[in-house]
């Protein structure tokens, strides 16, 4: 064994830990000096993903919450105060947050707008493209890749530091969402493709169906500002039996009220809570992007999974 180089070896790797333990200090200085960006984010998944992204570098607020429904919000004046003091805004796009753009021109907001779904693969609909793309992981990526983008540009200038954490942040929050993806697919592939149908509130997991083999059938369309016909409701109940849906699931921003009919009249069970357009509150089972994911394909592979 050379011992000479073993030492010079040991020699470099204490100067540059000496080196590193000597500037932690004034990285954290120039944090401390450095006040975290204001994030405003129109709803509660896009506020979790900048949250991930951006770590202490962002201090974030979501314009609509846990559980609320960004179809039919009405902004408030508190609304328009935060948006006036936001260093950067973020939106789904796709006109899935249809007030935003008299939002933001109400407040005097100059700063700049980021387009969470920018460069994803988007599902044409009859009324223009489906906004609910976060509902693939794959597309989860692009979110966040557009975030930390965005966090990094607005950061740059100011703190070189805080822009690098963003970095580091972002590549670990990718790898999570990606082993998630890959975890999925093997979870719902492993129930037989005939079970695979369920009944939703709204047509919000379009892009979740595409990427992981699921058939949702659904009484209202992309939006849930307008209630579904009779003839849409009975139009359901027909497609539940001739198509042999395995269960109905509830979303946490619609009244169960529609479900429940629909299940008495399909002779179905209820099968549970999906979270579609809002995350739960904190410390309960949804209450982030990843923990959403994990609980819907629980809930789902149970419900499909019934009578096997």
């Amino acid at each position: 064994m050379d011992f000479s180089s073993t030492r010079r070896a040991f020699q470099r790797q204490l100067w540059c830990g000496l080196g590193s333990a000597a500037a932690w200090p004034m990285v954290r200085a120039a944090e401390a000096s450095t006040p975290p960006l204001k994030v405003v984010a129109t709803f509660s998944v896009l506020a979790d993903i900048a949250r991930e992204v951006g770590g202490t570098a962002v201090e974030v607020s979501a314009l609509v919450g846990p559980n609320a429904d960004a179809h039919v919000f009405e902004p408030t004046p508190s609304d328009v105060r935060r948006v006036a003091g936001a260093d950067l805004v973020v939106t789904n796009g796709l006109r899935f947050e249809g007030w935003i753009d008299r939002l933001i021109k109400a407040s005097g907001y100059r700063g700049p707008v980021v387009v969470a779904s920018r460069g994803v693969a988007l599902r044409q609909l009859s009324g223009g493209a489906d906004p609910h793309a976060w509902q693939d992981l794959a597309n989860g990526q692009r979110y966040a890749e557009n975030v930390r983008a965005a966090l990094v540009a607005a950061l740059a200038a100011k703190s070189p530091e805080r822009a690098a954490e963003v970095d580091t942040r972002a590549a670990a929050y990718l790898q999570r969402l990606a082993a998630l993806d890959r975890d999925i697919r093997a979870r719902i592939a492993a129930v037989p493709a005939e079970r695979r149908r369920v009944i939703t509130s709204h047509d919000a997991f379009g892009y979740f169906a595409a990427a992981y083999g699921i058939t949702f059938i659904a009484p209202r369309g992309w939006t849930t500002g307008s209630e579904p016909s009779a003839d849409a409701v009975a139009r359901i109940v027909r497609q539940a039996r001739e198509a042999k849906a395995s269960a109905l699931l509830v979303e946490n921003i619609s009244d169960p009220r529609l479900i429940e009919r629909i299940a008495r009249e399909a002779g179905l069970k209820v099968g549970g809570k999906l979270y579609s357009d809002a995350l739960s509150l904190p410390g309960t089972d949804a209450d982030t992007y990843l923990h959403m994911f994990e609980h819907n394909v629980r809930t789902l592979v149970e419900a499909m999974s019934l009578g096997r």
